[in-house]
């Protein structure tokens, strides 16, 4: 069975968040759930909310919320409802048969914007393999929808192809094969790893969240030249540069892609090649985007990832990003491990440089 993914535009989306932690931060999540759609080029038309004791088992939310998103959609004439939490695919196929919609869960929502911003072939390959193992288990329920999911659109995209196939043999072929070219390329890559380290070329990987401005940090400091916006997840690919700190001290340093709050695991699992950048690292510098008011919640988001791919013991240096939009300076913290810049305005970028040769060249 395939699903045509052309000619299908989804305009109105209505938000459904269920807090099932007490210590969950609603709001922080919907926030965040809402630039999502911003980027998939949604609008969100209205939002739904339960405080869930228990999970009802066949539509994660109770029947009475259920009939609540039906009158919502009615209401809003909605093209597809996007849950905040993680469906399984008899769930998705349930509440679309009840809301009488496409539905789709926060994952699939970001697997969709990968899809739309991979551009190399690599990030294609990885994009398609996160995909492939989010799909296998929930087979059963995104074929029975396969009325509402046939004409594809938001979450059912593929970098650089048209149909997804929902056969259970077809998809574990795709992951082997994936995950062989993913492999042949990491192998490649490793290959120029070792001749930077037997020239004793020092790397530098930049993390943060997405949004937070690692692409033009990179494009100042080094004249990059790489596409930055201010979306989520502007870009997906992983750019390396060479750069000259001072006589004789020449580092290498990647830009690695975005993370986000609930990084969905096959995410991950798939960039876990290019997410080595940072694992390998001499020196991680973890942007911040200082004008967030969540800006700390992010940086606890961008160690969690860290620690999921075990490079948290890495030397760090913070980067409180976006200061010419700060009125108020004591509101970033200082310290040792803190730099302030704008790489926008330029601003701090030599006292960057200078912390930088001090962690990577300390006698």
């Amino acid at each position: 069975m395939t699903h045509e993914t052309k000619n299908v535009v989804e305009k109105n989306a209505i938000l459904v968040h269920a807090t099932i932690s007490k210590n969950e931060d609603m709001n922080f999540s919907l926030q965040e759930l809402e630039r999502l759609c911003e980027t998939a080029n949604l609008t969100v038309s209205d939002i739904l909310t339960q405080n869930v004791k228990e999970i009802t088992p066949a539509t994660f939310i109770g029947s009475g919320k259920i009939e609540e998103l039906k009158e919502l959609v009615q209401k809003h004439s909605a093209d597809i409802v996007i849950f905040n939490n993680e469906l399984s695919g008899s769930q998705i196929k349930n509440i679309s048969d009840l809301v009488g919609v496409k539905v789709i869960d926060r994952t699939m929502l970001i697997l969709d914007i990968f899809a739309m911003r991979a551009t190399s072939n690599e990030g294609k390959l990885q994009v398609a393999l996160a995909q492939y193992k989010y799909t296998l288990p929930r087979l059963s329920g995104i074929a029975g929808s396969s009325g509402r999911f046939g004409s594809g659109g938001v979450g059912m995209r593929g970098p650089g192809e048209t149909k997804l196939e929902l056969d259970r043999r077809v998809i574990q072929n795709n992951i082997t094969r994936l995950e062989k070219q993913i492999k042949e390329l990491k192998e490649n890559r490793n290959l120029r790893r070792s001749e930077r380290t037997k020239n004793q070329i020092k790397e530098v990987a930049i993390v943060g969240y997405t949004n937070a401005g690692k692409s033009t940090l990179l494009n100042t400091i080094s004249k990059a030249g790489i596409y930055a916006d201010d979306k989520l997840f502007a870009t997906l690919e992983t750019t390396t540069r060479k750069l000259w700190l001072d006589v004789g001290k020449e580092i290498i340093i990647t830009d690695t892609v975005g993370f986000i709050d609930k990084l969905p695991h096959a995410f991950v699992d798939a960039f876990a090649s290019t997410l080595e950048e940072a694992k390998r690292a001499d020196l991680i510098l973890v942007v911040v985007d200082s004008t967030d008011k969540n800006r700390e919640k992010q940086i606890e988001v961008v160690e969690q990832v860290l620690s999921e791919i075990d490079a948290n013991s890495t030397k760090k240096l913070y980067i409180y990003n976006k200061i010419d939009k700060i009125s108020d300076q004591d509101e970033i913290p200082s310290g040792e491990n803190i730099v302030k810049i704008s790489a926008k305005r330029n601003i701090g970028l030599d006292t960057l440089k200078q912390k930088i040769l001090s962690l990577l060249w300390e006698d």
